[in-house]
């Protein structure tokens, strides 16, 4: 039996697979067993969390080998301690109920003697696991290169979106970066190479680059022209909050990364060779993997689906975050409607009937008329029905699966991609969940900048839209009971 931590989370979310093709039982330990429901056959799954001790007593059960991937980065309050306590828990519990071995994913530490807090709660986690008598194989990591991954993605952004970029003095830091299949092979080989057992192995790629040169690569591999303006002076905390901007990266994220990516983070020592024996993937061929998946939608996990373990999980009606390159602005009502009308509400709009605050979509509309767009002339074909391929005024039907979802693809002239859907979930006969969600995917700075400008509409447009669907959904729900 092996447990997985950290499922959620970008590293254990790929992990996981790989272990059941191998044959391996599965189980994984989630604060909130629904993060994971229906995600893996033949998995299972444990509630339990790792800063309180008493949930972990029956997580270990003829558990052989422990997957350590949890952090707290991001989280709230002040990760690395937090991230020593959740060690201590899980190494005491493991201890008490016989676990074999850990196995933990940490990060590269330097030679230089002030680390960044990052890098230093990652090597006391380590340290921390090791106390308690269960042998610990500790692999440390610098830029793991993957589609999806955090520090994958801030380089793509930052690449992606800039043609000029002022760069600090740390772009010449050097690093030695792994590709995610790379990290993952080690991990899952590590359970049949007994050596393994109790060693400290650091990691890397074929290639130690600067982050300069991390990013070169990548524009090369895009087609991209790139300039680079070295200052003498930006600070960590400037550089966070220009990261916080530019890329779907928090501030709150990404400080803690920038402090560290003045460390240099190479590998020192040959073990993971002399143990492993297999040949790492170049740097420039796992950015080509990783922009592939992307490209053909194959992104198995993302740094932002992981919960982190310093954060406590709720729902809101709304909320608005960056996953991949998309900005996704979600609200959720609950409807007092069976699933049929609701689905009648969301696909009755536009045409005739028009749109919520509808003056504001048709001044969008002129606009679109100027820049050599449809507008909003084209209507509906229907308006009773709507099928695959419709045109709906400036939309047009993606998807549409019947008294379930409707996904619209813009097709007015915008800086980015923008689509608009809408599901609708059964919670018992006459009561339903409605979920609206707004995608864009900017292009460059100024898809960004465009978006940005008219968010503040948003509230009345689309939060006045979901009220909307959800009285005229309970408006005909009302009527039809009269009838009867």
């Amino acid at each position: 039996m092996i447990l997985v931590t950290g499922a959620t989370g970008y590293v254990g979310g790929r992990l996981v697979p790989r272990l059941i093709e191998k044959g391996y039982k599965v189980r994984c330990l989630a604060r909130d067993e629904s993060s994971l429901k229906g995600r893996w056959e033949d998995v299972e799954i444990v509630q339990g969390d790792v800063l309180n001790k008493d949930s972990l007593q029956n997580v270990f059960k003829d558990v052989d080998t422990a997957y350590y991937l949890i952090h707290s980065m991001g989280g709230e309050g002040e990760f690395s301690k937090t991230d020593i306590r959740a060690a201590e828990n899980f190494a005491v519990t493991a201890e008490e109920q016989g676990v074999k071995r850990i196995i933990y994913l940490g990060g590269l530490s330097s030679s230089e003697e002030e680390l960044s807090k990052h890098l230093t709660s990652r090597l006391q986690t380590g340290e921390t696991l090791r106390k308690f008598g269960v042998p610990v194989t500790e692999f440390r990591a610098g830029v793991i290169v993957g589609s999806g991954s955090l520090s994958f993605e801030m380089i793509r952004y930052l690449t992606e979106r800039l043609k000029f970029m002022i760069t600090p003095k740390w772009v010449n830091t050097k690093t030695q970066p792994i590709a995610i299949r790379d990290v993952l092979r080690y991990l899952v080989d590590a359970l049949t190479i007994e050596k393994s057992k109790g060693e400290i192995i650091e990691i890397g790629g074929e290639d130690i680059l600067t982050y300069k040169e991390l990013m070169s690569i990548y524009s090369e591999v895009r087609g991209l022209k790139r300039y680079f303006i070295k200052v003498p002076v930006l600070t960590p905390r400037l550089s966070s909050h220009w990261i916080g901007l530019v890329t779907p990266l928090p501030s709150r994220i990404a400080k803690p990364l920038v402090d560290g990516l003045k460390n240099e983070l190479i590998c020192k020592s040959t073990r993971a060779k002399e143990l492993f024996g297999f040949q790492t993937i170049s740097y420039k061929e796992a950015v080509e993997l990783a922009l592939q998946r992307n490209k053909d939608g194959k992104t198995e996990t993302i740094w932002f689906s992981s919960y982190s373990s310093g954060t406590k999980s709720k729902i809101t009606p709304h909320h608005l975050t960056q996953k991949e390159g998309m900005i996704i602005e979600k609200r959720e009502i609950l409807v007092d409607a069976n699933a049929e009308l609701t689905f009648k509400a969301f696909t009755s709009l536009g045409g005739r009937k028009g749109w919520y605050a509808n003056f504001l979509w048709k001044i969008r509309g002129y606009f679109d008329l100027l820049m050599g767009g449809a507008g909003m002339r084209r209507g509906r074909r229907s308006e009773t029905e709507l099928i695959q391929g419709d045109p709906l005024d400036f939309w047009r039907v993606e998807e549409i699966q019947k008294n379930k979802l409707l996904r619209l693809r813009a097709e007015m002239k915008l800086p980015g991609e923008a689509w608009l859907q809408f599901n609708v979930e059964n919670i018992h006969e006459n009561k339903t969940t409605l979920t609206q969600t707004a995608f864009y995917e900017p292009k460059g700075l100024w898809g960004l900048l465009y978006w940005y400008s008219i968010y503040p509409f948003h509230g009345l447009i689309f939060g006045g839209m979901i009220k909307s669907l959800k009285k005229t959904a309970e408006n005909i729900q009302s009527s039809s009971h009269q009838k009867f």
